[in-house]
């Protein structure tokens, strides 16, 4: 790592970076039936060309980026619908997006179009290095604002790995550099039940010089929530879960980037995305008071209730959560219509996978991943 820039490994890339990695990309062989796919009405040799010609990072959000997140919305969305944007314009300077994860790709890339589409500045995005194992990956995740995240290595590295994450997180955001999206835990929530890893607020903290109060509120923390009325990869996430009850689960060589692509793919109905409150100093100042690890239990806490606050509930939602305890409590939230709709989707689903697998609980697991918000809509929704 040089000397003179720490951050270099794990940084976005810059303008004239981007400019190259993109020049570079415009020769893989699938960008011309990728650009026919997205841009089906220019030549096929469209995106190409844009590609060659991208002189910046910006350019590549306006040109490419927003264009093709527009397309998935198109063509796998029913509505697409976004609150409390209006929390960014209480910001003083940056701030650090903390939210829930769905969808590998989608979750941030929906995030920077509604911003965007406001004319307000994009957020860098920390994503999982286990997606830049091709080259030619990491040109394009690194060409879109993406900060990498080192995983899978000894818990010396790590922790030396935590701190440079933490100190160019804190830079970007006190320098006025860029926001920046980070999900509140490591990998995508697969079981319905958002909750933040305290780890991750140990590792912000890592980088504080001033005392906890400050280290905190300087990061200007917003916690975002994204539902989905069909969750992507939901049978896969029903899939792991079931085999990991038995045996260590390992993921199959492609297993990341076929995830990304059925996420892109698959309907997801109608889509939200909620803008919660900023953490505030009162908060931050009862958690200073605490001994450590309490500390960061109630910043958790509260990053937790607006996040499951936030949390728009579907009609999919309510049936699961009946269906797999066996109730009617959120009956009329539904008709009986809709209800053996979802019921057929679920067996569809089910049927995706090998049939060795015990239905019963697979059933029960793909329910629960819908339902789970329900419960913890329950358990949160009136704290705050």
């Amino acid at each position: 790592m040089d000397e003179l820039n720490p951050f270099e490994d794990i940084a976005p890339y810059n303008d004239e970076e981007a400019a190259a990695a993109l020049s570079k990309l415009a020769e893989h062989p699938n960008v011309p039936w990728i650009s026919k796919y997205i841009f089906s009405n220019q030549p096929e040799t469209y995106l190409r060309d844009i590609l060659r010609s991208i002189g910046t990072v910006d350019d590549f959000q306006k040109v490419v980026m927003s264009k093709a997140t527009e397309w998935v919305i198109e063509k796998s969305v029913r509505n697409f619908s976004y609150d409390g944007l209006n929390k960014l314009q209480a910001i003083d300077g940056k701030f650090l997006a903390m939210s829930n994860h769905r969808d590998i790709i989608l979750d941030p890339a929906f995030t920077q179009l509604i911003l965007f589409r406001n004319q307000l500045p994009l957020t860098e995005i920390c994503v999982g290095d286990n997606l830049l194992k091709s080259k030619t990956i990491e040109r394009l995740i690194r060409s879109n604002r993406m900060i990498k995240v080192i995983r899978g290595i000894s818990a010396r590295e790590l922790y030396l790995s935590s701190q440079v994450l933490s100190k160019y997180i804190r830079e970007s955001i006190t320098t006025g550099k860029s926001s920046v999206w980070i999900a509140q835990r490591q990998g995508r929530t697969k079981d319905g039940i958002d909750v933040t890893e305290q780890g991750l607020l140990k590792m912000f903290d890592m980088s504080g010089t001033k005392d906890f109060v400050q280290n905190f509120l300087e990061l200007n923390i917003i916690p975002l929530s994204i539902s989905y009325e069909y969750e992507p990869c939901d049978i896969l996430k029903a899939r792991e879960i079931l085999i990991s009850r038995t045996q260590k689960y390992v993921k199959t060589e492609n297993e990341d980037l076929q995830s990304i692509m059925l996420g892109i793919k698959q309907w997801k109905g109608n889509v939200h995305l909620n803008f919660g409150d900023p953490l505030t100093e009162d908060e931050i100042r009862a958690a200073s008071v605490c001994d450590k690890n309490d500390r960061y239990q109630l910043i958790r806490h509260a990053v937790d209730v607006r996040v499951i606050n936030g949390y728009k509930l579907w009609n999919t939602n309510y049936i699961a959560y009946d269906l797999a305890n066996h109730t009617f409590k959120y009956a009329d939230r539904y008709s009986h219509e809709e209800a053996e709709a979802f019921t057929e989707f679920t067996e569809h689903q089910l049927d995706q996978v090998e049939p060795t697998l015990n239905r019963a609980e697979l059933r029960d697991i793909f329910l629960r991943i819908y339902g789970n918000p329900v419960m913890m809509k329950e358990k949160f929704v009136t704290e705050g």
